[in-house]
C-alpha cells in the first residue's frame, strides 16, 4: 500500500517527516523521540489497540512506511543536515511561488493571517500532533493538514529573512561553532593527549545514541534480537548509560526474558531514576508479573488435583 499526501509540502513532492512525526520544523531529539515511541507504541501488532484484522495491517503500514523511516531520517546526523538544507531551499522555492500554493485547511489560513507566528504555529501542531494516529482512518489527512502548518511557516519565516532549515542547523552546532572560535582565539593550546581523551568523552555519548536509535528501530519493527545485539555493543562503549539498559530491558522482555529485563530496568534506574525507558519498561514487567500471578491462581490445588486425575485417566 502506498500512502499519496497531496497537501502541503508534500504537494512539491517533498516528503514531510515532521509532519509525519506531529511534531514542529524545529524540535530537538528528545521531542522527535518521545513523539516517535508514543506513536510506535500505537502502532505495533504488539501494542496496537486495533481491533480489525484491516486496522492492524494498516497500523503496522503505517508505522513500517511512514513513521519508521521519518524517525530515521530526523534522527541519523547525516541525513536530519541533509533534511534542513532541503527545508531551506523548500522555504525559498515557496517565496518565490507563492502563487501557486494551495492550502485546503482552516488551520493553515488562519496561520497565514497570524499576527503570532511562532505561538500560533507551536500550538497548532501540538494540538493536530495528539490526534494524528488516534483514528487510523484520519491520520493521512491529519498528517496532511499539519503539512500545510509546516508549508505556511516556512514561507513566512523565509520572507523575514529567516531560513528554517539554516536556523536549525545553526542551533544545534551553535555550541560547537562558540568553542571552537574561542580556541581559535585563544594563544594556548591543550595538551595532545588531553585534547584526545577528552575528545573520545565526547564522542562516546554520540555513539551510544545511535545504537540506541537502531534499537528503538529494531524494538518497533520487531526485531528484537537485533535491538539486544546493538544495545549490547553500545554498553560496551558506554556501561553506565541508563537509557540503553532500559531499551535492553524493553527488548528482554518482548523475548519473554522477565530476569534479564529486570536487571537491566533496576541498573537504568539505579542510573537515573527518572530514565523514560525504564519506567516505560517497569511498568510492562509488572503486568507481566500479574497477569503470571492471576494464572496461577486460577489452578488452585483443587483444580490441578481434578486436573491431574483427568489427565491421568488411561483410555479403554
Amino acid at each position: 500500500m502506498s500512502f499519496n499526501i497531496k497537501q502541503g509540502l508534500f504537494q512539491f513532492d517533498f516528503e514531510d517527516h515532521h509532519a509525519i512525526l506531529g511534531v514542529p520544523l524545529d524540535a530537538d531529539f528528545n521531542t522527535i523521540r518521545k513523539r516517535y515511541m508514543l506513536i510506535a507504541r500505537r502502532l505495533h501488532p504488539d501494542s496496537s489497540k486495533a481491533e480489525s484484522p484491516a486496522d492492524k495491517k494498516l497500523a503496522t503500514q503505517i508505522l513500517s512506511k511512514l513513521a519508521n523511516p521519518a524517525y530515521s531520517k530526523l534522527t541519523n546526523d547525516s541525513t536530519r543536515a541533509e533534511h534542513g538544507v532541503l527545508l531551506g531551499m523548500m522555504g525559498k522555492r515557496l517565496v518565490q511561488e507563492k502563487d501557486k500554493v494551495k492550502l485546503k485547511s482552516e488551520a493553515a489560513q488562519q496561520l497565514l493571517k497570524s499576527q503570532n507566528l511562532e505561538t500560533d504555529y507551536q500550538e497548532s501542531v501540538a494540538n493536530l500532533g495528539k490526534q494524528a494516529y488516534e483514528t487510523l482512518s484520519q491520520t493521512l489527512e491529519t498528517i496532511a493538514q499539519i503539512s500545510e502548518l509546516n508549508l505556511v511557516y516556512l514561507q513566512r519565516k523565509e520572507s523575514q529573512g529567516e531560513t528554517v532549515g539554516k536556523a536549525a542547523s545553526d542551533k544545534k552546532t551553535g555550541k560547537a561553532a562558540s568553542g571552537k572560535k574561542k580556541a581559535q582565539e585563544s594563544p594556548t593550546q591543550q595538551p595532545v593527549a588531553a585534547s584526545a581523551t577528552a575528545d573520545a568523552e565526547k564522542s562516546a555519548p554520540s555513539k551510544i545514541e545511535n545504537y540506541c536509535r537502531r534499537a528503538e528501530n529494531f524494538l518497533a519493527g520487531g526485531d528484537f534480537d537485533g535491538a539486544v545485539n546493538e544495545l549490547k555493543e553500545g554498553l560496551k562503549i558506554q556501561p553506565k548509560n541508563s537509557r540503553a539498559h532500559g531499551l535492553l530491558g524493553q527488548a528482554y522482555l518482548k523475548k519473554n526474558q522477565a530476569t534479564l529485563a529486570k536487571v537491566h530496568i533496576n541498573q537504568a534506574l539505579k542510573l537515573n531514576p527518572k530514565e523514560e525507558s525504564a519506567l516505560d519498561a517497569q511498568k510492562d514487567l509488572q503486568k507481566q508479573i500479574q497477569k503470571a500471578a492471576k494464572e496461577k491462581d486460577k489452578k488452585s490445588p483443587i483444580a490441578a488435583f481434578f486436573s491431574s486425575l483427568l489427565g491421568g485417566k488411561k483410555k479403554k
